[in-house]
């Protein structure tokens, strides 16, 4: 394989590039192939491990986050992220909650390894660095990039730091940037310039990816995730500029994919996959354009209709767009960052997920099912009756494909009451609507910046492993 590595950059080729350029560049002249194991933030190797949780409280964990999700991507879409800013709240507000995947990527050179929580819906890069003024504690060595020979500071003059709307702001000619999170959370820094390192296709010598544009943290508050010691920063993969896919660009195909293991599989990897080490099912692939709205860069699709096992439910047309006039919906988002499915119950021409969940009900109630009502919560939930297998499918009609979920992954089963009982795996957005990790379980999913497009089809992921 082709040296990717870009060496010995001196610092005016390194400006001058910089300047020039606002994407990635691999110096192989190919496409090329990488992936990166993710660690479920429940599974017993992540550092945000919360123990022998039962499936009602985890199952509760996940209406929580996938709330916190759908607020912060509401909460984003009413913000103006290219406000004039002071040096001392220099603030871009972006997406996250508590987090989902983690992943490890070495940074400088040599490289330190660190361990980032991955997020498809947002798209800052960011680690916390030496010396930090204002920083969570981290038992892992934080990255200090008075120790790297390929470090170098954002120049003002980088697209990310000037025009009209840029990502980042220039202070005392020093490129800055500050993110606020939904839940009150805090980074700011240098917009830096680094070597980060990947493992590679085959499992030889790792990737190099230089230069890649990321936030050096210098304070870093009220994050979650210090709870465990160990993760020291987030990664994002959205459609902003400066997430790792537009960073990657041309030099990973404009792709990445993921497959999600099934919940009951709790110890399976999720591997994080990019450019040509995707495989493909050309027999089976579905594909389905994704869109953006000015202010967000998260995955939008446009949704036309949904139904349960063949029946379609006949939304009105234009009920999930984001795009028409007087829109008072954010549009429908596909996002592994939300375990559950949300659905919006704030349309524009209906109630959706009122629509939906009643036609669920009387799917059930014509088994003769007693719904579970539990006080404070908004969740559909039955009493189980001996031997009722018969949850249906729910299909999502998508302009071009149609994205079925399977009866297994529909509902979640607790056992041990009497009776034993479940709950419906779709819960009630406000503003937005979400295909959350939950509906995506044993399915490739591929984000192609090429097409502007997701493809999907059928696929085991738990024996999706690194080789």
């Amino acid at each position: 394989m082709a040296s990717l590595i870009m060496q010995n950059f001196s610092v005016a080729a390194l400006f001058l590039c910089l300047v020039i350029f606002s994407k990635f560049h691999f110096s192989a002249s190919k496409s090329v192939g990488f992936r990166l194991k993710l660690i479920p933030r429940d599974s017993p190797e992540s550092p945000l491990y919360p123990g022998n949780l039962t499936k009602l409280e985890r199952f509760q964990r996940s209406v929580y986050f996938s709330h916190a999700r759908a607020n912060y991507m509401t909460s984003v879409s009413t913000t103006n992220r290219n406000a004039t800013l002071k040096p001392d709240n220099i603030v871009v507000h972006m997406a996250y909650d508590d987090g989902y995947y983690i992943g490890e990527v070495g940074i400088g050179t040599p490289p330190v390894p660190v361990l980032l929580v991955v997020d498809t819906g947002g798209g800052q890069i960011w680690t916390q660095c030496e010396p930090c003024e204002n920083c969570f504690p981290q038992d892992s060595p934080r990255y200090d990039s008075r120790a790297s020979s390929t470090y170098q500071r954002l120049p003002c003059e980088h697209p990310f730091c000037s025009g009209d709307h840029p990502l980042y702001q220039c202070v005392d000619n020093v490129c800055v940037y500050g993110t606020t999170y939904y839940a009150g959370s805090v980074t700011k820094g240098f917009a830096s310039v680094e070597s980060f390192f990947f493992n590679d296709i085959d499992g030889g010598s790792d990737i190099v990816a230089s230069p890649v544009i990321f936030g050096c943290s210098h304070i870093s508050l009220n994050f979650k995730f210090a709870e465990g010691r160990q993760i020291s920063g987030i990664m994002g993969l959205n459609l902003s500029p400066d997430s790792l896919l537009s960073q990657l660009g041309d030099g990973i195909d404009n792709r990445f994919s993921y497959c999600m293991p099934p919940s009951s599989e709790a110890t399976a990897p999720l591997i994080l996959r990019f450019g040509n080490d995707i495989p493909y099912d050309t027999g089976m692939i579905q594909t389905t354009s994704f869109f953006t709205v000015p202010g967000m860069h998260y995955y939008m699709l446009s949704l036309l209709d949904i139904s349960i096992n063949s029946i379609r439910l006949h939304f009105p047309p234009g009920t999930f767009d984001r795009s028409v006039e007087h829109s008072t919906t954010a549009g429908f988002v596909i996002d592994s960052g939300a375990p559950l499915t949300l659905i919006d119950e704030h349309t524009n021409h209906v109630n959706a997920y009122k629509v939906l969940t009643d036609a669920l009900k009387l799917y059930y109630v014509s088994y003769g099912l007693q719904e579970k009502v539990f006080a404070g919560s908004d969740e559909i939930c039955y009493d189980e009756k001996p031997d009722f297998y018969e949850h249906p499918t729910i299909t999502y009609h998508f302009v071009g494909a149609d994205y079925t979920v399977d009866s297994r992954f529909v509902s979640t089963r607790f056992v041990g009451h009497q009776p034993n009982y479940f709950c419906i795996n779709i819960i009630k957005g406000s503003g937005v609507s979400i295909l959350g990790a939950n509906d995506q379980q044993n399915r490739r999913i591929i984000y192609d910046n090429n097409m502007n497009s997701i493809q999907f089809f059928p696929e085991e992921c738990a024996h999706d492993h690194p080789a």
